[in-house]
């Protein structure tokens, strides 16, 4: 069945203010969630509620967070989440890092002590709106990426998202996880009885797994290039470095030896990085925009190797995505239908998709 994008994001709204959440709260997840299945991020949207109720079971979640600066410059900020869901201090702390870049040129913002944030992409396409660019970094609360070489998970899938504005075009938007493919598209696979692609998933010694329901329980993801020979020490690298800028910096806690370094934390506390540039300050007003239009302009005309395949960049095919739900609505399965009426009978929400 297809859901108008406000039918569902209601349905989501009344589970989690049932859950206790306090408004604001509600309202940066409820978007930030939107944002994914609109343009058909599906492992970081909707779906995600599994994951929030089992945070909020197992006492890991602060259901009425206080957001709050600590530590502040001209051009950065330390945020504390308070141990809440990632949206809310994600949300302000990439506000807090525009409007640094608006006024200096450059804003930097780190965030500790907080949780699950959804898709980084959510957050970078902030800064194109207001003229600026967007890069974003997380980390995990649990490890998914084994190391090239590894039979153990050791990082999280540890996202990078970066956006840019064109001044007729659309923006550049780049979201990708630094494992070959999410976690949560592993566990949509196993929900929908479909085998992985090989090189996505390892098991327990090392080897390549196919079967998706064994993967979710392992959750040993590859690196993002799969295998050695296809170079996944480049997808390592770049989650090392993801979990440098979002765990280290902040002084959050690093995943793999969370229980070992942190047996009796009462919260995950999860890093995230987030830096905005102000174009304007390397370039005459406009130069970039015109430059960025002209340059994805090329990359699209580029000699097809299949006329019936046209050259993409980046984005392009979340926004057809989100052209396509927005007018004919988000499509919700039968498995996903279910799971949101039992989360929301739960706790005696109202159950508003008929």
């Amino acid at each position: 069945m297809h859901v108008p994008a406000a039918l569902l994001s209601a349905q989501t709204a009344a589970i989690l203010r049932a859950w206790g959440l306090d408004d604001d709260s509600v309202a940066a997840t409820v978007e930030v969630m939107l944002y994914a299945d609109l343009r058909g991020i599906e492992s970081h949207g909707f779906s995600t509620m599994t994951l929030y109720d089992e945070y909020r079971r197992s006492n890991k979640l602060t259901l009425r967070p206080q957001v709050r600066v600590v530590r502040e410059t001209p051009v950065t900020a330390l945020v504390d989440g308070d141990g809440g869901l990632g949206h809310l201090p994600s949300q302000r702390a990439m506000q807090l890092a525009l409007d640094k870049a608006a006024k200096c040129g450059v804003g930097v913002v780190s965030v500790r002590n907080s949780n699950h944030f959804g898709a980084a992409g959510a957050y970078a396409m902030m800064a194109p709106p207001r003229g600026l660019i967007g890069y974003v970094t997380s980390a995990t609360w649990r490890p998914g990426i084994v190391p090239t070489f590894g039979a153990e998970a050791m990082l999280g899938t540890n996202p990078i998202a970066f956006a840019a504005p064109g001044r007729n075009g659309p923006p550049f938007c780049l979201d990708l996880a630094t494992s070959t493919v999410a976690f949560n598209k592993v566990k949509m696979a196993a929900w929908h009885g479909k085998e992985l692609r090989p090189g996505w998933a390892m098991d327990a010694n090392g080897q390549p797994l196919t079967d998706a329901a064994a993967a979710v329980k392992s959750i040993r993801l590859t690196p993002l290039g799969g295998l050695p020979e296809m170079s996944s020490h480049k997808g390592y690298g770049l989650a090392t470095m993801v979990e440098i800028l979002s765990t280290t910096l902040s002084g959050s806690f690093f995943a793999a030896t969370r229980s070992k370094d942190h047996p009796d934390a009462p919260r995950h506390n999860v890093g995230h990085f987030f830096l905005a540039l102000d174009p304007k300050a390397f370039a005459e007003e406009g130069e970039f925009e015109s430059g960025l239009d002209e340059m994805l302009a090329a990359l699209r005309g580029t000699r097809r190797a299949d006329e019936n395949q046209p050259v993409l960049v980046a984005g392009d095919p979340e926004r057809e995505q989100f052209e396509a739900r927005s007018r004919d609505g988000i499509p919700l399965s039968d498995e996903m239908r279910r799971t949101l009426r039992g989360l929301s009978e739960a706790v005696g929400a109202p159950w508003l998709l008929g």
